[in-house]
């Protein structure tokens, strides 16, 4: 029986992960085990390792790298804390092969401990480009670490070759978290409103807004102007927490001191998890914000996406999605755009270039057929350039 580690230390990767938790956790030739760790552990940002146990799933390991600073500091502390608890953890598990997803420092710190316990690493979503963010040189580096890829494009399958890849190891399978889409429960409106206190007949507005790390200083003025550009347009919002970077706890503050002003009209949830989340985008108007499930997610209920910024800037997208700076009359703009009926109507049918069939079947075979131990990985080299590529 093979053994894979599932790494998890945020809300977003875990939500996309869970299909393939439960197709693992299912398989007869396979053992889950469940590594779990960052903002999941901090009551900040909803102590969602808790959700996780109420899913079904059992944790295996819990290590707690203390995220809640605000600083790029406490970023490198909490990596310093990885990896360190995750090789212990490694040590106690021994699991065949460490599976991760996406670009966050924890993510990092858990393929480099890998690593160094002779682990190998297989990775999701390489390839991508975040080019506002730190996660975009991370995510690189954790290709680097791995021995098996599942992109979710064709362009993001040839960028990780690109980083000297073995094409035989890099899988294009689609984004995980589009998988089963279709037949994925969602909750019912009556219901979905009920939990979060919102009329959603009325517009509103999903929003998360994450920093743009590699803006230091910038998370208040570019929060504050959204804010303001949000009293404008005078619409319902459902908030949900930045995530665990230097400055997210800035923007959380802002946002909790927004909603004690604006209470008939916006909501704030450190954490809605995934069956809440993808319901609201099926009753939302808008998604805006930075998050990448406004790039990936949002295409497939034929809802518009408002990007603010640049934290995103590199990824593939859709004509969905509206990109706009984070001044407040661009991002005004942008959101009546959104709302426009021409505009709905023009992207109510487009197809979403992420989305493939059998995603998580495509996962599960690899992970049974490929070979992990033995000779250590090479460095793929492209064909040599020709003059005319100099």
């Amino acid at each position: 029986m093979r053994k894979i580690c599932c790494f998890t230390g945020t809300r977003a990767e875990y939500g996309l992960l869970q299909p393939l938790l439960n197709a693992i956790k299912q398989h007869p030739q396979l053992q889950l085990q469940l590594l779990v760790s960052g903002s999941h552990l901090s009551e900040e940002h909803g102590m969602t390792w808790q959700q996780i146990e109420n899913d079904g799933f059992m944790i295996h390991e819990k290590v707690d790298i203390e995220v809640d600073g605000n600083t790029p500091v406490d970023s490198c502390r909490a990596m310093g804390l990885g990896l360190s608890g995750y090789a212990l953890a490694f040590e106690r598990l021994q699991p065949d092969l460490l599976l991760l997803l996406g670009d966050r420092y924890e993510a990092f710190a858990a393929a480099a401990a890998a690593t160094l316990c002779n682990i190998p690493v297989a990775h999701l979503h390489g390839g991508e480009l975040t080019q506002g963010a730190t996660d975009d040189a991370l995510r690189h580096a954790i290709s680097k670490l791995s021995l098996l890829h599942f992109t979710a494009t064709d362009e993001y399958r040839h960028r990780v070759i690109q980083l000297g890849e073995d094409p035989a190891r890099v899988f294009n399978v689609g984004a995980i978290g589009l998988d089963g889409l279709e037949t994925r429960p969602l909750l019912d409106r009556k219901t979905l409103e009920a939990e979060i206190g919102l009329d959603l007949s009325q517009p509103t507005l999903l929003l998360t807004f994450h920093p743009t790390t590699l803006e230091p200083g910038s998370a208040s003025l570019q929060i504050k102007e959204l804010l303001l550009a949000l009293d404008q347009l005078q619409l319902q919002v459902i908030f949900t927490g930045a995530n665990a970077d230097a400055e997210g706890a800035t923007i959380n503050r802002m946002i909790a001191d927004y909603q004690s002003r604006n209470p008939q009209s916006c909501v704030v949830f450190p954490s809605l998890g995934q069956q809440r989340y993808l319901s609201a985008m099926h009753y939302v108007a808008a998604v805006v914000g930075n998050s990448s499930s406004g790039i990936i997610e949002a295409p497939s209920f034929g809802i518009p996406t408002v990007n603010i910024g640049q934290r995103q800037a590199g990824r593939l997208r859709s004509a969905s999605v509206i990109d706009c700076p984070a001044e407040r009359d661009a991002i005004v703009a942008a959101c009546r755009k959104a709302l426009s009926e021409s505009f709905r109507a023009g992207i109510k049918d487009l197809p979403n270039p992420y989305r493939q069939k059998s995603t998580v079947q495509k996962i599960l075979e690899i992970l049974l057929k490929s070979r992990l131990g033995g000779a250590p990985k090479e460095f793929y080299d492209l064909p040599p350039a020709t003059s005319g590529d100099k």
